[in-house]
């Protein structure tokens, strides 16, 4: 592998070529023409125009796609997350064009990646899963199905991830219009709009387990992550290890993860998502097939690289002796938050343009960032800004790291969900290490933390210096007209 193409954009284009770039890798950034001034593309060794076009005709062209990489002399291709990164249609059309796939096979992509594919292949395996129904287009089969399930429920979108085309129902009436609702969103969001009913199993823990595969059949997983503290079904703080679980709980279900993996014959990355219940029974919920979001709190505490591991491993390298060998173990405790440009009370996404950015710093400290000083925010993509992982020798350690970090985090120009970061840290429940699914639905007003006056008097001048006039900045508050920014009219889509 001489050169890869990260097709992708934000933070996770940034880090994958940061590792690329350590291996001797030369890598090749992609953009859309509104994109070509985001960190990212400098970041690559080479950049190439994916042309003009919302994220559909961009980053999720298969054929633009491979175009940039034919051009750029691009003999291998990472997805990174979001976009097309579950996609096997691009897998194979990166294998069928020559070139190296740094992901799990499109095989095992469709068996596992599909949320009612992998729910069969559980079941059949003897893994408890959580109780649903088929995917429907029918009402009245639905609601035949929601009535054998029980209330309260969700529909999901069988497609995709991150909570996109989910909602709660806790009455029969009210199923008809979230079913549609659903369809509308996940059509929006992934191209299909197939959806299914799942029972809402309430104070529940989600934890997920990493696993990875090799080419030579080893499987094994590397631990778990708590990803409980959700908003809108996404998460939004992770931490490892996980309070809730057990020596003989995390035994179990890091096996039964394995085990799936290794049925579907997985390589590379990938998470086993599972609901742990207050008795102490756990349900598999479904596998992605890539590289997560949260995937440097494990990275932290194992003293490992898992995009390194990605590289390797498609270049046709086995796993690391420590791993297959069981001798890797986890050390200390490690938090990841992620920064998100949107209203901390209703989560609605924000614009506008960043006129400060001051990242936290010191020892345990890191922050994967796909923004800088001067960057405009839009609800063309995820209103993800940058994630901060803290790792300390305690759980203890590492909350109080991470609430200094924070305090130190400067962002002025865009609302963020900074105080709402903060407001978990703070709240009993996450110090106690009892929270479940439900803690951010409890926590009290959020008000937004109030920058040092040095730090606006630094931005005044910033704005009104020549570079003030570069471009427009957008006011931070929604898309024109008020409307929903998640709805498909304002042009939002999957991605990093």
């Amino acid at each position: 592998m001489k050169r890869l193409l990260v097709a992708n954009r934000g933070e996770i284009a940034v880090r994958v070529a940061r590792t690329a770039r350590e291996m001797g890798i030369q890598t090749v950034a992609v953009h859309a023409a509104n994109d070509a001034a985001s960190p990212h593309v400098r970041a690559g060794d080479l950049a190439v125009s994916l042309g003009d076009g919302p994220p559909s005709e961009t980053y999720l062209s298969i054929d633009r796609l491979l175009r940039a990489a034919r051009d750029s002399g691009a003999d291998a291709v990472h997805p990174g997350y979001g976009f097309l990164s579950e996609s096997p249609a691009f897998a194979r059309a990166v294998v069928g064009a020559g070139l190296v796939w740094v992901g799990p096979p499109a095989s095992a992509m469709e068996e596992m990646g599909g949320k009612l594919r992998s729910r069969a292949r559980m079941e059949a395996a003897g893994v408890p899963v959580v109780p649903g129904s088929s995917p429907g287009t029918d009402a009245k089969g639905l609601a035949a199905a929601a009535a054998r399930i029980g209330y309260p429920l969700l529909v999901k979108a069988s497609a995709g991830g991150g909570g996109k085309g989910m909602s709660r129902v806790d009455r029969p009436e009210d199923l008809a219009a979230a079913v549609e609702e659903g369809r509308r969103l996940a059509e929006a969001a992934f191209g299909d709009g197939t959806v299914y009913l799942e029972r809402l199993l309430e104070r529940c823990r989600h934890v997920e387990f990493q696993v990875f595969g090799d080419g030579s059949g080893n499987v094994v997983h590397l631990f778990e992550r708590e990803c409980s503290v959700q908003r809108r079904h996404q998460k939004i703080v992770e931490e490892t290890p996980s309070r809730a679980l057990t020596p003989s709980l995390r035994a179990a279900m890091g096996e039964a993860a394995a085990a799936a993996a290794r049925t579907v014959g997985y390589v590379s990355a990938g998470t086993v998502e599972f609901l742990v219940a207050p008795d102490g029974r756990f349900y598999f919920l479904e596998m992605n097939t890539r590289l997560q979001v949260e995937h440097p709190i494990t990275e932290a505490t194992l003293g490992i690289d898992l995009v390194r591991a990605q590289l390797e491993v498609a270049s046709g390298a086995p796993l690391p002796a420590a791993w297959r060998d069981g001798r890797l173990a986890p050390r200390g405790h490690a938090i990841e938050l992620r920064l998100y440009a949107e209203d901390p009370e209703t989560f609605l996404p924000r614009t506008g343009r960043l006129l400060a950015w001051r990242e936290p710093e010191g020892p345990g400290v890191r922050v994967d960032a796909g923004v800088e000083e001067g960057s405009r925010v839009g609800v063309e993509y995820d209103p993800l800004l940058a994630k901060l992982t803290v790792s300390a020798e305690s759980r203890d350690a590492a909350i109080a790291r991470a609430r200094r970090a924070l305090s130190e985090w400067i962002v002025l120009g865009v609302e963020t969900n900074l105080p709402l970061l903060e407001a978990v840290l703070d709240a009993p429940e996450f110090a106690s290490g009892g929270y479940d699914t439900g803690l951010v639905e409890r926590l009290p007003p959020r008000r937004p933390t109030e920058p040092p006056d040095a730090a606006w008097i630094e931005a005044a001048l910033a704005s009104s210096g020549p570079a003030a006039s570069a471009g427009a900045s957008t006011p931070p508050s929604g898309p024109a007209g008020g409307g929903d920014p998640w709805d498909a009219a304002a042009g939002w889509r999957p991605g990093a």
